[in-house]
């Protein structure tokens, strides 16, 4: 595993054609440019590809500036350096540093369908401060990978219907600029895992529209050890992020109801689970596999409410979400 990430002061670099004004920045926090390269590739194919700011944010510009060759099929192409201590901060600097009206927050492990970007500035009005794509499955062999992806996407699966929903994802969505950086210094923590980007967004009346066709396809961890460790460690994060703006009575309340928790993440995702086996044939341990990472998560938040150290959880999530392909256990569909 390679998470030794050196920490450095926040710069940018940028590369703009004459006479472009991009629509959409698209955001993503890198180690190296190999890390990214088959995610770019994607964007370089969007049908609005020279309307697009892509913002790279790496600890080095040195380590990701081979981006910089496909400076003229992009409005512009802006690298960030800035430390990656984790991915909330990294994408934080990139958002600050954006120049268009909607952000898309992307992935190391993430793949647009051509027409991501423009189905969803088509739908980018101001009613609406975020819209969601359709999330797949960019490596769909075996029961872990659907599991991995139901449990953390099934809200925003493929095959619900279009239309107003209570919440988007923190990431593999797009979202207004103006809205985001309302947040200020509570951007980094509203980025990360948890709830709060959510709930600031419902308190403000800021409202979310779910665009079922734009697509973009998820990897997910398939290796069994490191796919129970990014379930365990997902929920300690979440505890942990949670944990710090709530009361040491809440808490408790939460570490007495834990047992419930399992249950209320089944709940949550039971209709992207139905419309999924409705489209596809899942293999038959999907939803055992299911079970099992909700117990997991709902251990991993146990730890997190009753206050233990997030070090260790924050170290693997972080290579996961970084490093995430190199988990796998079959190669990428």
């Amino acid at each position: 595993m390679n998470t030794s990430i050196q920490e450095q002061p926040a710069s940018a670099q940028e590369s703009r054609p004459a006479d472009r004004s991009p629509r959409m920045s698209v955001i993503l926090a890198t180690d190296t440019y190999e890390t990214i390269r088959a995610v770019v590739e994607r964007f370089r194919r969007q049908t609005m590809c020279r309307e697009i700011e892509l913002i790279v944010v790496a600890p080095e510009t040195a380590a990701v500036d081979a981006v910089l060759a496909y400076r003229e099929e992009f409005a512009a192409i802006r690298i960030v350096e800035a430390p990656i201590t984790s991915v909330a901060s990294a994408r934080a600097e990139g958002i600050r540093s954006a120049t268009a009206p909607v952000l898309f927050i992307g992935e190391t492990h993430s793949y647009p369908h051509p027409d991501l970007a423009e189905i969803l500035m088509t739908a980018s009005t101001n009613s609406w401060s975020a819209v969601t794509p359709a999330i797949g499955n960019a490596n769909p062999k075996g029961a872990l990978s659907w599991a991995g992806l139901l449990s953390d996407y099934g809200r925003w699966a493929e095959g619900l219907p279009a239309g107003e929903i209570p919440t988007p994802p923190p990431h593999n969505a797009a979202y207004r600029r103006d809205v985001l950086l309302e947040l200020e210094d509570r951007l980094e923590p509203a980025l990360g895992l948890g709830d709060e980007l959510p709930r600031w967004m419902q308190a403000r009346g800021y409202r979310t529209y779910f665009e079922p066709a734009a697509q973009i396809d998820h990897a997910n961890v398939t290796l069994p050890k490191h796919w129970m460790r990014e379930r365990f460690v997902a929920g300690w994060v979440i505890a942990s992020n949670r944990a710090e703006r709530w009361s040491v009575a809440r808490r408790l309340v939460y570490i007495g109801g834990s047992f419930l928790i399992p249950a209320v993440l089944m709940w949550r995702v039971l209709p992207g689970v139905w419309q999924t086996v409705r489209r596809r044939h899942l293999p038959f341990a999907t939803i055992p596999a299911m079970v099992a990472a909700a117990v997991l998560k709902s251990v991993g938040e146990l730890c997190g409410y009753a206050g233990g150290a997030p070090t260790y959880a924050e170290h693997y999530m972080l290579e996961y979400e970084v490093h995430k392909l190199a988990y796998l256990a079959h190669s990428r569909a």
